[in-house]
């Protein structure tokens, strides 16, 4: 059974899942940088309403599952976990300011798919059986609803 969440003015089903990796793919996320940047991740995302449905931590990359507001972007998500995250690692663990001396923990690019429980075969299809529409010209699969 599908679980919505609901927001002042929306109800709404938003699933990530993301991937990201240390820079250089250098195995630092062990011991105390591991669970230390569980709790900045768990942080950010009780921060904004995001809620992490599975996760884990290896020495080099990091996997989340999260369910997300529709007024967050994914790259505003990835923004505030890696940015704080990031700050925050390299503040308190001084071994990996030596590894890391232009303040950037994480490589630039990230990993990022939606999930759900419907696929697009079935919402295409569902969109067609609608009633009272009309048949599109075929150009852009849109169809129009008379007034």
């Amino acid at each position: 059974m599908e679980r919505y969440r609901t927001s002042s003015h929306s109800r709404f089903d938003i699933k990530y899942h993301f991937v990201w990796v240390t820079k250089y793919r250098k195995p630092i996320l062990a011991g105390e940088v591991g669970v230390r940047l569980r709790e900045l991740v768990r942080e950010v995302c009780r921060t904004n309403e995001i809620e992490i449905l599975e996760g884990a931590v290896s020495r080099d990359h990091v996997h989340v599952l999260l369910s997300c507001p529709p007024n967050l972007a994914p790259s505003k998500i990835m923004q505030y976990i890696k940015g704080k995250s990031s700050r925050k690692l390299l503040m308190e663990f001084r071994h990996l300011q030596k590894q890391y001396w232009g303040r950037h923990l994480w490589a630039r690019g990230y990993f990022v798919a939606t999930s759900g429980n419907v696929t697009d075969e079935v919402i295409q299809e569902y969109i067609r059986q609608q009633d009272g529409t009309e048949p599109g010209d075929g150009g852009d699969q849109f169809q129009i609803t008379p007034s």
